[in-house]
């Protein structure tokens, strides 16, 4: 039976993610952006929590973990940097499997965000949770890890099926579109990044994305393609990567 995927926007601009393995009822919520969001739609949904799984640890990431976990008793995996502000259980990392009833999630290391950062993709239903590693036409700020250790793990990212649904923990797309138009004119995004303006003007969420598409028009997945418009024509891809995000950093588009 399918995994079941429920999305809702917190904080400012997060989304929280609550999900169940059908089969079983098994429920996990992917980070604990808002303690409170996220217990208010556990009520709403009527699931009970059974586990956290978290990707870093960021106040926005594992900030909720301790309240979560004083209510419903749920047991917290994640990488063990977590532990530098919340509860961890298990430490879990890249190569590992976290089972969720009948659902298995492949941990998948993708730091350079922070440098323990994991992801969690389940190859049966095609999901993954990426948390700050991977956007909608952006990737995280590398503040702890160097440009070759992101451009690695966007590799793994991309390497995941194209349909893979990708569900970031940002709504950073417009913003994120603004810059990539910046360094990148091909037809492709222009065309993307016009649906994705009509979205936001409607209200509408731009997560998930697929591997499929950020392959396309990501400037950041594109980055050795995109290499002489950023000023490094001829550098080696994790160059080319560090210099689209040194220009996204320094983007007041």
């Amino acid at each position: 039976m399918p995994l079941t995927v429920h999305q809702f926007a917190c904080l400012s601009d997060n989304y929280g993610f609550l999900i169940r393995d059908e089969a079983t009822g098994r429920t996990a919520c992917i980070d604990t952006p808002d303690a409170a969001a996220v217990l208010r739609e556990l009520d709403d949904l009527g699931w009970e929590l059974d586990f956290i799984l978290n990707t870093h640890w960021h106040p926005d990431h594992a900030g909720g973990n301790a309240d979560i976990k004083a209510i419903t008793g749920c047991t917290i995996m994640g990488p063990a940097e977590v532990t530098r502000i919340a509860p961890l259980d298990h430490e879990v990392g890249g190569g590992d499997t976290v089972q969720l009833g009948e659902t298995t999630f492949q941990v998948i290391e993708s730091g350079g965000h922070t440098l323990g950062h994991i992801a969690y993709f389940d190859p049966a239903d095609r999901v993954a949770f990426v948390g700050d590693t991977l956007f909608a036409l952006g990737c995280g700020r590398l503040f702890e890890g160097t440009p070759e250790q992101m451009w690695d793990s966007l590799q793994r990212l991309a390497a995941l099926p194209d349909d893979t649904r990708v569900y970031c923990a940002h709504e950073y797309t417009a913003s994120n579109a603004r810059f990539a138009l910046s360094v990148d004119d091909g037809a492709a995004l222009k065309a993307r990044a016009d649906e994705i303006f009509a979205a936001r003007e409607r209200g509408e969420w731009t997560v998930p994305t697929t591997i499929a598409l950020e392959k396309a028009t990501n400037p950041f997945l594109r980055a050795p393609v995109l290499a002489a418009k950023v000023g490094a024509a001829g550098q080696p891809d994790a160059q080319a990567f560090a210099a689209v995000r040194a220009a996204k950093d320094n983007f007041r588009g």
